[in-house]
């Protein structure tokens, strides 16, 4: 039987880069970086001072008394959803519900609720403990908040794997879809961990820089001054949807969803495998699950976090499993690490790329790695005709995705 083709009808996202889709890719597009000093009284004492914070505080945008209902990650999640509805022209109807699925994961989830309210408890004992409290940390929480709000009854569903959570969320969608389950899913990742706590864990692994004096300049990809990722957070939702069912109801297109490749290390739980094995796997079945030609991935929106060692793995990874004609960016070099929402906004910036033609530039890039043997669009955005791109994520616990997109 044959596969039916699925196709990306809606986008969107808050990230620090901007409080929705055009305004982050404008600022990807001119090499603006989202990260900036801790300034709360808070951060005085951490060794890590910087990260990525939200360039619009969901304040602004959803209603104060529900945002006592919602954890930080599940309102940026719905803000996100919200705009990718929209987007899809699916805000007026057109999707059945019983034909609509959810697939939106967080790698933390309502961390910051559960330090919270344990503050409270501490301080103040159990009857102050909001009623909210459970539904607020539940890692499913984005996603049955999303689904919700849409009426979505094919099933709503929350992937959890560390970094490589949105990219694998978006992967489930695809195959949710071609299993002939829903014709429309709303897929993506979310992430809103800034808190002490999360970053003296990160600080303590070594994983985190420490470039503290110049938040602009500390996520540097691939560059040989590279000490560590920088936190970030935010939300990237794709509107994912089966292509006679965009066609019938005539639908916009941004880009086809051609394949998928999850594989894990069995290796370490935090240390990817020595010679990028499983990466090497999931890019190598994403592109046969595509049925694009290696040739026709010209363009590549890569993982690199900034961390010494995973950094050039994928560069090994990517010459093995593809080749050497492709033209990289790392887009964490302005939006810092989004953890469990990174693969989606990445995701939502290779479509972009595909879609206008242009790949986003990798900024700070001063003095490339040695082993950095691939083409980088470097310090400024470059021109690109691009017929197929390939999006990359790996997570904590060996977690490998890869995402093929095509033009529509």
């Amino acid at each position: 039987m044959s596969r039916p083709d699925v196709v990306v009808t809606g986008l969107g996202a808050t990230t620090p880069l901007g409080g929705d889709v055009a305004s982050t890719w404008d600022a990807m597009l001119a090499g603006r970086s989202g990260v900036s000093a801790l300034t709360q009284e808070w951060a005085a004492q951490l060794p890590v001072r910087i990260a990525a914070q939200l360039a619009v505080d969901p304040s602004e945008v959803l209603d104060r008394v529900k945002l006592r209902r919602l954890d930080r990650s599940q309102a940026i999640a719905l803000i996100a959803a919200r705009e990718a509805w929209a987007d899809a022209g699916l805000a007026d109807g057109g999707a059945d519900p019983e034909r609509l699925a959810v697939s939106v994961g967080s790698g933390i989830g309502g961390a910051t609720t559960l330090l919270a309210q344990d503050d409270i408890l501490e301080a103040s004992g159990p009857r102050r403990v909001s009623p909210h409290t459970v539904p607020m940390l539940m890692p499913n929480g984005p996603a049955a908040w999303v689904g919700l709000e849409l009426g979505a009854k094919a099933g709503v569903h929350s992937v959890a794997s560390a970094c490589a959570t949105g990219a694998e969320a978006i992967a489930l969608g695809l195959d949710i879809i071609r299993s002939g389950r829903a014709d429309v899913v709303v897929a993506g990742g979310t992430e809103a961990v800034i808190h002490p706590l999360p970053i003296a864990g990160f600080a303590s692994m070594r994983a985190m820089s420490t470039r503290n004096d110049e938040p602009e300049k500390a996520s540097r990809p691939w560059d040989k001054a590279r000490d560590g990722f920088v936190l970030g957070e935010g939300a990237g939702v794709l509107v994912l949807e089966r292509a006679e069912h965009a066609a019938a109801r005539g639908a916009r297109v941004y880009a086809r969803l051609a394949g998928a490749g999850i594989t894990s290390d069995a290796y370490d739980m935090v240390q990817p495998h020595a010679e990028g094995e499983g990466a090497i796997r999931a890019i190598a079945r994403a592109v046969a699950d595509s049925d694009v030609a290696r040739t026709d991935i010209v363009h590549v929106n890569a993982h690199a976090t900034s961390t010494p060692v995973g950094d050039m793995l994928e560069i090994g990874a990517l010459h093995q499993a593809i080749g050497d004609h492709v033209l990289l960016t790392a887009t964490k070099s302005m939006t810092g690490h989004l953890l469990g929402a990174a693969g989606a906004l990445e995701s939502i910036a290779t479509i972009l790329a595909i879609r206008d033609g242009v790949v986003p530039p990798t900024i700070n890039l001063e003095d490339p790695d040695d082993g950095l043997n691939l083409d980088v669009a470097a310090h400024k955005a470059r021109h690109l005709e691009i017929p197929a791109a390939l999006n990359n994520a790996f997570g904590f616990g060996g977690h490998n995705v890869a995402l093929v997109f095509t033009r529509p």
